[in-house]
């Protein structure tokens, strides 16, 4: 805890409630857990029931057992853009098919906007966007400069964006530096 503010917790305001809510579906446990001895001798004794079966009431359909979908694959790791690359677009000499600015949007703004931007990308068949964030040129009440800036690439390695993106990387000066990234798009199929 900081001396700042003693020893009371920080509430989550709404954008990182959001941010806390979608990183926190998308955790897989790493197997599952074992049973331990204390656990298996409890099993093998038989228990008296303390409560009173629950009824069910007679116009509740019966419920199925719906087959789990099948698991996709994941996709591969994100790659950087590569020297060459990078050169080229610097230069001038590889397009940048579109871009956008995320200059003045609150987080949950900007997160929607670049997943709606990055859709959009792919549907186009475009190779490489430019995501303009900031470099954060002041900070906010807890005093963090450039929210968006940090933000970004942590959004762009969740699951609802890596099928839209290959990877990505800070851009070059003349496109903005570090208030900015070069993000590759992922072909569509079909």
């Amino acid at each position: 805890m900081s001396p700042r503010n003693g020893n009371r917790r920080r509430v989550l305001s709404y954008e990182e409630r959001v941010l806390w809510t979608t990183i926190t579906k998308s955790i897989a446990p790493l197997r599952e857990p074992q049973p331990d001895a204390a656990e298996d001798a409890r099993d093998a004794e038989p228990v008296a029931p303390t409560r009173a079966p629950v009824r069910v009431a007679k116009s509740t359909p019966p419920v199925s057992a719906v087959p789990a979908a099948p698991a996709r694959p994941a996709p591969p790791p994100l790659s950087p853009l590569g020297r060459r690359m990078k050169q080229r677009v610097a230069r001038g000499k590889e397009a940048i098919d579109a871009r956008l600015d995320l200059h003045g949007l609150t987080q949950a703004e900007a997160h929607s906007a670049l997943l709606r931007f990055l859709r959009t990308a792919h549907a186009r068949d475009a190779r490489l966007v430019l995501v303009i964030t900031g470099k954060g040129g002041r900070g906010d009440m807890h005093g963090e400069r450039g929210v968006l800036k940090r933000q970004v690439p942590h959004w762009l390695a969740l699951p609802e964006f890596r099928d839209l993106v290959v990877g990505f990387e800070d851009a070059h000066l003349t496109h903005g530096g570090e208030g900015a990234l070069y993000v590759r798009v992922r072909r569509s199929r079909g």
